[in-house]
């Protein structure tokens, strides 16, 4: 990738560590600290931000990012400095504040990795430096630490008071505005010999008050464990009549704190006030103190918490366990190419799957998901990576999500806290999801061609069942909670079928599920949730495109499950020959009444539970079905969506609106053009070779903006009440017309996948350069998931772009790629990204061996004039085995190696 030429935060080393002069004068800006117990923090430069286990137990108030710089409610340590007054040590107070674009003798710098923080700010004026130093330590403890080091940077004698500060909310954000100072009337605020801790006594709920168990503490020593000196519990009185958060009386006027043994306060506002005892400072003299913010299921054992982790030394033992475990977790892939700057990059990316898989949607202060959970889609795409990184518990996880599948091709919406656990809409409100169906065998096929599981097809499971049947057009009502949320036989037995027969099920519905054009019905949207209010004639081109390939796929998949395994009969539901009409009775499918008429038949088959009996089905014939209407489809669409441009290029038109309009095309100046309705035609078979050329011409006209990038759309004008929710948002801003950054990486991964190495290069090198131009995006290292138009990068962390950013970088440009099992190597590398001494390599792994792959170009550098001359693993040449994609390795000769050691992989480029 090629360097951007400034950026506000720079490395600062070779392991992703970075710095940031002057965090505070940059807004929206925060970080994650986060365990594989449950603790999900974010952190800002002025320690503001939010600590919560879920929705329903945030330790400190819920945040949305405007709260970051409205709200005065967050993290803070206070020092009064005598004879000078008040110093926040977080550069959070009212006076501080004021001063951030005026003349300061206060000086701050950020320095961040994985995962931990650091704000180091000084004062001359006050003579005093802070650093502070914050994590959560990895684990099962709901524990987030902080470590505050004073330094005396002054000529003389210092005395300073320092107090820590946290408010302590202790409930659901539900209660945020609804019945926020009555709950607060629930709270039972109980001090010790280090702290305060909450335990609201009822879980509030019109619906039904619980007896609540949860507490929340907040809890401090001096660096060598020496307990606090007293307390502040109460919000209220430590701020003062007039006072707040940022200006507090009880720091302002050095107030004395509550002192002497255990008490129980009720009914108020807490705040974890913690008053350490004055200490006089010597110029150049440090003092260290340890806070700690927990949550636990019942009353904490403070004095086992703070053995644990109250001292600097264990702060300081449990931070570099803490760095080790992070530094694993994104070693399992990297990258070394020409931009060393790229490369540490791409390990923020690498992180971004694994705190999607602990945050969710949710819980950072830009959140699309604010109650927690993540959606159906969420679920396979996240895969996509994991199968890179944690490929090890991808299998099981697949086979749990496909129980999440109804016998009518759709899904449930609501994912479970358990594996395999799906929950009906929480708004009871019936909603498909057209794309819903195309995303598991995509996933599914990365796993088989990563694996050589082939078996994994033949594995058995149940489907779900709700209320909602024919794809929410009707209800059930036979169904209720008592009834069960799994699909059952007309005797009453819980029915499962192959993880095949789901497939084929979620593939083969949205066929024959087609609007008055003969594509596929946009229900209640696709891929982009913002096309939400065409569901009566709404129609998906771009995901007809997408199913089409998968059908193509699936025909070739079973081709080979029958060579491979001697798979002679596929057993399926006796309902589903409906569906694989030309075995039987063929469908005309020009016609759209004859398909819906089709489907029609196959609802009434299936009325949300079935016979329980199997057919038995040849695998070829079933391939020849499933070829036969994928080319179908390819033909449709070259024939009757392709849009000829007056400038010799052209696109797909990618959707229908509800007034049954086709969507984009030349109307006078003015062009409708989507980027999605181009990925998908492209990603897979639907785009002829002859049309790729002006698809790629098209987008770089309408598209390409060199100031944010591939828009995810052109300006369509007005709000499109006809179509989607999208189109009243501003232009250039999320789903209307911003670079959303999921669809411009898999643009960039189907141009790769095309051939189209080069303008596949270009687009991900955009998307990099965007991200990390910090005057415009605003960023921390890392993928956003979209860039506005201002170019400033929007919801940073937890988006399924990384996933896919991270799958193309290594399968498709370093070409390390699974073929049923065994290892393409298939490199698309170009020459900006060859060091001086023409190398690019990648550590990944494959067959559950960890693999250092190197490619050294002898001659040319540029895709398209090198192939692959020699391989040697581990110092021995390999016998190539070229085929037209690249070289294969079997697996057997990986599978052959000791576990636990890295294998390198030489590979001679001539």
């Amino acid at each position: 990738m090629k360097p951007t030429t400034n950026a506000g935060w720079e490395f600062t080393g070779k392991n992703g560590d970075f710095r940031l002069e002057q965090p505070e004068r940059n807004s929206f800006l925060y970080f994650p600290l986060v365990n594989e117990g449950g603790m999900m923090s974010s952190v800002t430069p002025d320690l503001h931000g939010q600590v919560t286990s879920g929705h329903n137990t945030f330790l400190t108030p819920p945040v949305s990012v405007e709260d970051l710089h409205q709200s005065r409610a967050s993290r803070n340590f206070w020092v009064y400095v005598e004879g000078k007054g008040a110093w926040s040590a977080a550069g959070n107070s009212a006076r501080q504040k004021a001063q951030v674009y005026g003349d300061s003798d206060s000086r701050s710098v950020l320095e961040a990795g994985f995962l931990w923080h650091r704000v180091t700010r000084s004062d001359e004026d006050m003579g005093i430096k802070a650093e502070i130093t914050s994590f959560v330590p990895c684990g099962s403890d709901k524990i987030e630490l902080m470590k505050i080091v004073l330094t005396n940077i002054s000529d003389g004698e210092i005395f300073l008071t320092p107090t820590a500060a946290v408010p302590v909310y202790a409930r659901s954000a539900d209660d945020l505005r609804d019945h926020r100072h009555v709950t607060s009337l629930l709270n039972r605020v109980y001090t010790s010999s280090y702290g305060i801790e909450v335990q609201p006594v009822l879980s509030f709920d019109e619906r039904g008050h619980r007896v609540n168990r949860i507490s929340y503490g907040v809890f401090g020593s001096e660096g060598d464990g020496t307990q606090p000196a007293g307390f502040f519990p109460v919000q209220e009185e430590f701020t003062g009549e007039g006072g707040g958060l940022d200006w507090p009386e009880a720091v302002v006027r050095n107030l004395p704190p509550q002192t002497g043994g255990d008490t129980v306060l009720e009914g108020y506002e807490a705040v974890g006030g913690i008053r350490f005892a004055g200490a006089a400072l010597q110029p150049g003299v440090s003092r260290s103190y340890i806070v700690v913010l927990a949550i636990d299921n019942d009353r904490m054992d403070v004095p086992g918490v703070m053995a644990k982790y109250g001292s600097a030394a264990a702060f300081d033992a449990l931070l570099e366990e803490n760095k080790a475990f992070w530094a694993d977790k994104v070693s399992s892939v990297e990258f070394h190419t020409g931009d060393s700057k790229g490369d540490q990059w791409m390990k923020w990316v690498t992180l971004q799957p694994v705190l999607r898989r602990l945050y969710g949607n949710s819980f950072l202060p830009y959140h699309d998901y604010g109650r927690g959970g993540r959606g159906w889609r969420d679920l396979w795409q996240d895969c996509l990576a994991l199968l890179i990184m944690e490929p090890g518990e991808v299998r099981s996880l697949l086979l749990n999500n496909y129980a999440g599948v109804r016998i009518d091709g759709s899904n449930a919406t609501i994912i479970g806290q358990q594996p395999g656990e799906f929950i009906a809409d929480r708004n009871n409100i019936p909603r498909v999801w057209m794309d819903h169906g195309a995303w598991p065998f995509l996933t599914t096929l990365l796993y088989l061609n990563q694996s050589g599981d082939l078996d994994f097809l033949l594995e058995e499971q149940v489907y779900f069942r709700d209320s909602f049947m024919n794809r929410c057009r009707k209800r059930d009502a036979s169904w209720n909670t008592e009834t069960g949320s799994r699909l059952l036989t007309t005797d009453g037995e819980v029915y499962k079928g192959t993880i095949l027969e789901h497939i084929l099920l979620q593939n083969l519905i949205p066929f024959f599920n087609v609007g008055e054009h003969n594509n596929m019905l946009l229900e209640g949207a696709d891929w982009n949730d913002g096309l939400d209010m065409a569901a009566r004639r709404g129609e998906s081109v771009a995901f007809t495109a997408f199913y089409g390939s998968n059908l193509l796929e699936l025909a070739s998949l079973l081709r080979t499950l029958k060579e491979r395994t001697g798979c002679q009969q596929l057993m399926l539901a006796e309902e589903m020959a409906l569906l694989l009409d030309s075995l039987q009775q063929p469908v005309d499918y020009t016609s759209v009444s004859a398909k819906r008429q089709q489907l029609e038949l196959f609802y009434e088959a299936a009325p949300n539970v079935v016979s329980g009996k199997r057919l038995a089905f040849d695998p070829d014939k079933v391939a020849e079905d499933l070829a036969g209407k994928a080319e179908w489809i390819f033909s449709h669409l070259r024939s009757r969506e392709w849009i000829q441009s007056r400038h010799g290029d052209g696109w797909f038109n990618g959707y229908y609106n509800n007034d049954g309009e086709r969507v984009e095309g030349e109307y006078g100046d003015h062009i409708r053009m989507t980027l999605t309705g181009q990925v998908f035609p492209l990603l897979g078979h639907a785009a002829s070779p002859e049309q790729i050329p002006g698809i790629i011409s098209a987008v770089d006209r309408y598209l390409l903006d060199e100031k944010i990038g591939y828009r995810l759309n052109t300006n369509f004008g007005g709000i499109q009440q006809n179509l989607g929710r999208a189109f009243g948002f501003a232009f250039g801003h999320k789903e209307n017309g911003a670079m959303f950054s999921h669809m411009t990486v898999m643009y960039g991964n189907a141009l790769y996948k095309r051939g189209y190495v080069r303008e596949g290069y270009r687009v991900l090198d955009s998307l990099y350069r965007l991200s990390t131009d910090f005057e415009a995006s605003r960023m921390y290292p890392g993928i956003p998931e979209y860039i506005n138009e201002k170019g400033r990068g929007m919801y940073t962390y937890l988006t399924g772009s990384a996933s896919w950013l991270l799958l193309t970088m290594v399968t498709e440009v370093f070409g390390v790629q699974g073929r049923l099992g065994d290892l393409l190597l298939q490199p698309k590398l170009v020459k900006e990204q060859f060091d001086a001494e023409g190398r690019a390599a990648i550590q990944t792994l494959f067959a559950g061996r960890q693999l250092a792959v190197a490619y050294t170009a002898a001659g040319s550098r540029e895709h398209g004039e090198y192939q692959i001359h020699s391989v040697m693993l581990n110092g021995a040449e390999v016998t190539l085995q070229r085929v037209s994609e690249g070289v294969l390795i079997p697996r057997s000769v990986l599978t052959s190696l000791p576990g636990g050691e890295l294998h390198r992989l030489e590979v001679q480029l001539s």
